[in-house]
């Protein structure tokens, strides 16, 4: 019996969803393609087909079928913004911006899209429309709790002009989400803390802290094994073993903690010619997982990475990061968790440039803490998880350093902010580039920022965040004692 249609589509996309779950990247695609060809208009084919091209790399196939989708769409709203999260996956912020726009012309009044639309403005750059709008889109919604958030980011807020009363107000009305209280805690912190007054902010941001993390199951422990099998994988002898690699030039990684600086470092590069930045993305982990063949357990992930076929590994990752257009001769990629890879970047990509960026470990703990993350970083709610895991990346980049001498740059945000047009210099070279003025000027760059940091890093480098986290030595003392028993200074930068 022929199967219909409709039945050989659902069948092809269980498929390609089983073998996403296996860590079959090739079947994965493969199924996902097949349910495409079995009915070329359904959009869920269409969009399983895009997340798949994604997660294997190849962006520039996922470009080419996304103008076919808009002339679809035509008037569809929901469709148009459904398109835009794609042009997001693919860097491509300036055209999510246009869809963004579209949507909300056709639904003015819509939150939704309202909230959408700045986030896309805050990428490129629109900061004040962005405010507008997140402001627009509380007085159609005061429940999107996450837009108060989101505003409260956008510009140090004043005692002639903040949202301190509304937020407040709201909080103590209750019925809000979960989540929802999570968002507005963090919104007062921030809040309060441009106003100086840091008590308050410290008791609102702990409150925020707390609640995010009950809402979580993580245990920091997992993270601290595979850092440490990686110390033991990855040893001497691993790594001075000969392996052929791909020869490719261009790569720039940009490593470390979030909150750490690598936004600045990031935008002080790309602001030369010749360099673009792709932002984070996860392309390496996922090239590796592509490679490797298999999902599973983390610990044995770690075990079978030591045995890949490194030429093939960095091919893959190369071929990737090329798919996106605007990648020029030398390209960024500005995933701080990179650093776990450090040892497979080095064998995979010889000719990789690795710039670790670093700051004074409790302001970097500190930024962390006080960071609201949309995905990842689940160790950085608890001050506890959030020091035992610092103490595993400190040991972890001491073991990169030992085996891999010379691998990549250490650079002090620090002695960035202290010494720009030195440390910019040392950047600039390292990366095999003539000096350019204009990497001074970094807070003149139009490219488009994803990060928390967008805000920040279109405006020129500033002090303020240097030891900021002497605002609440008080409320940080366990931070500070469990760091020293480790014998970190948290003095030094």
């Amino acid at each position: 019996m022929v199967e219909s249609p409709k039945s050989t589509l659902n069948t092809c996309l269980r498929a390609s969803q089983d073998a996403q779950r296996r860590g079959d990247f090739d079947a994965m695609l493969t199924q996902a393609e097949a349910a495409a060809t079995a009915d070329p208009g359904n959009l869920v084919a269409t969009f399983r087909l895009l997340e798949c091209l994604l997660y294997c790399g190849r962006v520039a196939r996922v470009r080419e079928m996304l103008p076919a989708l808009e002339r679809r769409a035509g008037s569809d709203h929901k469709l148009l913004c459904r398109i835009a999260e794609f042009h997001t996956h693919c860097a491509d912020h300036e055209s999510a911006l246009r869809l963004y726009m579209c949507a909300t012309d056709m639904q003015p009044r819509n939150a939704e899209y309202l909230f959408a639309l700045s986030a896309a403005e805050i990428a490129v750059g629109k900061l004040k429309a962005a405010e507008q709008h997140l402001t627009a889109a509380i007085a159609l919604n005061p429940q999107d709790y996450d837009a108060y958030r989101n505003r409260s980011t956008l510009k140090t807020q004043s005692p002639e002009e903040n949202h301190v009363d509304e937020i407040e107000t709201l909080l103590d009305a209750g019925a809000m989400t979960p989540a929802g209280e999570v968002q507005l805690c963090y919104a007062l912190a921030k809040e309060y803390e441009d106003l100086g007054e840091d008590e308050t902010s410290f008791r609102y941001l702990k409150r925020g802290a707390d609640a995010r993390r009950a809402m979580m199951d993580y245990r920091v422990d997992g993270d601290i094994a595979v850092m440490k099998r990686l110390r033991s994988v990855f040893d001497k002898g691993l790594m001075q073993d000969h392996v052929d690699g791909c020869e490719a030039i261009g790569p720039i990684f940009v490593i470390g903690l979030p909150r750490s600086g690598t936004t600045l470092v990031d935008r002080i590069l790309s602001s030369h010619s010749e360099v673009d930045s792709l932002g984070e993305i996860n392309n390496f982990a996922y090239s590796l997982l592509h490679t490797i063949g298999q999902g599973g357990d983390k610990l044995k992930l770690v075990e079978l990475s030591a045995d890949i076929d490194c030429a093939e590994l960095g091919q893959r990752y190369f071929d990737s990061v090329r798919s996106y257009s605007k990648a020029g001769p030398c390209f960024i990629d500005k995933t701080p968790l990179n650093y776990l890879y450090v040892g497979l970047i080095r064998r995979a990509l010889p000719n990789a440039r690795i710039v670790h960026v670093y700051r004074n470990s409790m302001d970097s703990c500190y930024g962390m803490y006080r960071a609201l993350f949309r995905a990842g970083y689940p160790f950085s709610y608890d001050i506890d998880d959030l020091a035992q895991y610092y103490i595993a990346y400190r040991q972890l980049m001491d073991h990169w350093r030992d085996v891999a001498p010379g691998g990549f740059l250490n650079v002090s945000y620090e002695a960035l902010v202290d010494d720009q047009e030195r440390v910019s210099r040392q950047l600039v070279e390292y990366c095999g580039l003539p000096w350019e003025p204009a990497c001074l000027e970094f807070h003149k760059n139009r490219s488009a920022v994803s990060t928390a940091s967008s805000a920040q890093v279109r405006q020129p480098v500033y002090r303020d965040a240097l030891q900021r986290w002497r605002r609440y030595e008080k409320q940080l003392q366990p931070l500070v004692e469990t760091l020293r028993r480790e014998g970190i200074n948290v003095d030094a930068s």
